[in-house]
């Protein structure tokens, strides 16, 4: 076994490894950049290694740099974690050269495997079922345009050395894949240094399912199973689970057997995940090989007992695996929600800035239930513009698919952050959808529930009586503690009932509040309210100032996060987000007269919708524009934004430059009508 090892990474995978690593009594060794000279992964590891700028081409992509650090800190072996340098033979072959062990599988499976290209070759030749496409490099825009053309539309444009959604994009006329040709490869050369670009078929409305493989040296090949990743946005995964819901155990146990013949083929060692798509009638197609430890491991891990950083580990130090494929059984449900700071109101435009409260959800193992939170940040922390925009992986494990989803509901009602925009809402709204939790899901149900985008949520029914009963416990227990405060109840176990109006946003609802104890009351409605439960009996021990409301409605557990605002709160539930005050009638009176300002216009104006560096600027001041034509790039945490024109108008005003770095809602342009 190793006695000391270099995570070749950052953010929540370094520190993932790192957990592994002390837990077997491996020192860790971390490598970071000027950005995250302050990042947890660097606070974790036993010595920590500066490799050098922000970008990741100039230091975590830069092979030298890694192995220097190796050498300076006598490490016997390099965990590649994920992205970066993970599936890039040249950076394994020159580790084997200096004789350091890679904890990954071997050369020629990078080669084969990890190239998306050769990959497709590969598969070919050993007579594997692939998705019908051009295996060949695609050499520039027109090329890109022809080859479309011959395979027919739609097609997935995809960068080789690509994964995690980075470099891909869909096309469905020539004028997508001109402009998505140059996009992927700019945005592939950005993430991973490698700028070629393949095409293939896009096959609609296909679930992504995928196999777990592990392999050691001596030939030992089995699967763990599969994982579910159809929830999808931009050909990133969002939401992930296991088992899939779909597949039946035939199904299964060919698609298991395929992903092993597949590793055994190139004599697969490590960890590494077999991609396929699967149509409505369970066809299955190999998509391609990821020759490296997924981000959505933890859902495998869960279900099998297993835990795959370690069999990296063990499997690289030269061991055997320790378990058969006959050893291998499954338990229960896993989901995973990835965590992103992005801002899903603005069509999930990446956020950066300072966590100013970061408080995840307790992790946690009792009563059949687990809750997990793979992280690389912390409170106070800073989340840069230069990387993936992941904050964390929030995963929950129970006996069935229901009570996964129950607690992932719940788990996320409690994950706290504020400083930056981020998903937690989003991915809360999900949880809560009948058809994904009906399991009715495809790679484009993102695109088909949210065809304009993901707006606020505002409470209704069972959702909006939650809040409203929330609000007026709030305020009931702030009100109580100002006079015992200022000495107006004397006897404590004094209780009694109060007329109250709650407002939540536009809606104003009539509640009586009875007091039962300190930690209790009961909520009334009137007779005549639009509710089907007329009574809620409330039970929490919430205090003022705390961020996390948790409590029970009716004996059902709740989780809510409050926010202060003026006079009131803002409460977060469900996926649904509502200003809420609690008033006297007198004081509802009062408040209904009180005039709202109208907030000012902005529609002749482009502001940049994330903190970014303006990559080009394809219009001059004068020009006229129609609706939908590129008028700025910008690049934000390894991905490329297109900001397009919203109507037809004439550049009045250019007021950036390329390469400026610009924060979110900078002014970009100024229009004037196209008429004027």
């Amino acid at each position: 076994m190793f006695s000391k090892i270099l995570i070749a990474n950052r953010g929540e995978i370094a520190c993932r490894v790192i957990k592994t690593a002390r837990r077997l009594g491996i020192k860790t060794v971390a490598v970071y950049s000027e950005a995250d000279k302050d990042a947890l992964h660097v606070e974790l590891a036993d010595e920590a290694v500066a490799i050098g700028p922000a970008s990741a081409l100039r230091s975590y992509l830069v092979i030298d740099k890694i192995i220097e650090a190796v050498k300076q800190t006598g490490a016997e072996a390099v965990h590649p974690g994920y992205g970066f340098l993970s599936e890039n033979a040249d950076f394994a072959r020159v580790l084997d050269k200096e004789g350091i062990a890679f904890i990954g599988p071997n050369i020629r499976a990078i080669e084969v495997m990890g190239d998306k290209i050769e990959s497709k070759k590969f598969a070919v030749d050993a007579q594997v079922s692939t998705v019908p496409g051009n295996p060949g490099l695609i050499e520039d825009a027109d090329h890109a345009v022809r080859i479309a053309g011959e395979i027919g539309y739609p097609v997935m444009i995809k960068a080789s050395a690509g994964g995690g959604g980075k470099g891909m994009r869909i096309a469905y006329s020539e004028e997508d894949v001109a402009q998505g040709f140059r996009s992927a490869a700019s945005e592939a050369k950005s993430s991973f240094g490698d700028d070629r670009i393949f095409i293939e078929k896009f096959i609609e409305n296909p679930r992504h399912i995928e196999i777990q493989v592990l392999a050691d040296s001596f030939g030992n090949t089995i699967h763990l199973g599969e994982r579910e990743c159809s929830i999808q946005r931009r050909n990133q995964k969002v939401i992930e689970e296991a088992p899939s819901s779909f597949l039946d155990e035939e199904t299964r146990n060919s698609m298991g057997n395929q992903a092993v013949a597949l590793a055994q083929a190139v004599d697969y060692q490590s960890a590494g995940t077999v991609e396929f798509i699967v149509d409505k009638d369970k066809n299955f197609y190999f998509l391609e090989m990821n020759t490296r430890l997924q981000v959505e491991h933890p859902v495998t891990e869960l279900i099998t007992g297993l835990d795959l950083v370690e069999q990296m580990i063990r499997v690289a130090a030269g061991e055997k695996l320790s378990v058969k494929q006959k050893d291998i059984s499954f338990s229960g449900w896993a989901i995973e929600s990835r965590i992103y700071a992005e801002d899903p109101y603005r069509n999930f435009m990446p956020s950066i800035g300072r966590l100013v409260r970061y408080l995840p959800p307790d992790e946690k193992s009792e009563d059949g239930l687990t809750i997990r939170n793979d992280t690389g940040v912390f409170d106070g922390g800073e989340i840069s513009m230069y990387y993936d925009p992941m904050i964390a992986k929030l995963i929950t494990h129970g006996p069935d698919r229901e009570s996964a989803i129950k607690l992932m509901a719940s788990a996320l009602d409690g994950f706290y952050i504020d400083g930056i925009n981020h998903n937690v809402s989003f991915l809360s709204a999900l949880m809560n959808h009948e058809r994904w939790i009906a399991g009715d899901i495809s790679t484009k149900f993102i695109e088909e529930e949210y065809p304009d985008g993901f707006d606020r949520q505002y409470p209704a029914g069972e959702i909006l009586q939650r809040f409203c009963a929330v609000a007026a416990y709030l305020d009931h227990v702030h009100n109580r503690r100002r006079r015992s405060i200022s000495d107006q109840m004397r006897d404590q176990d004094f209780t009694f009932t109060l007329k109250r109006v709650v407002e939540l946003g536009p809606r104003k609802i009539d509640v009586t509040v009875d007091e039962k104890s300190s930690d209790s009351m009961v909520l009334h409605f009137p007779g005549d309210n639009e509710f089907t439960i007329d009574e809620l009996e409330i039970v929490s021990d919430w205090t003022p100032g705390q961020p996390v409301w948790r409590g029970s409605i009716n004996g059902e557990g709740i989780v809510v996060q409050v926010r202060p605002i003026l006079n009131g709160y803002e409460l977060r539930h469900a996926g649904c987000e509502a200003n809420t005050r609690t008033y006297t009638k007198r004081e509802a009176e009062i408040a209904a007269r009180m005039p709202e300002k109208e907030a000012k216009s902005s529609a002749n104006l482009l502001r940049c919708p994330m903190p970014g560096l303006v990559v080009s600027l394809p219009v001059e001041e004068g020009q006229a524009v129609k609706a939908g034509e590129p008028l700025c790039t910008v690049e934000a945490m390894k991905m490329e934004n297109i900001l397009s024109a919203e109507r037809d108008c004439v550049v009045k005003d250019i007021l950036v430059s390329e390469g400026d770095t610009l924060a979110v809602d900078e002014v970009i342009m100024e229009f004037e009508s196209a008429d004027s």
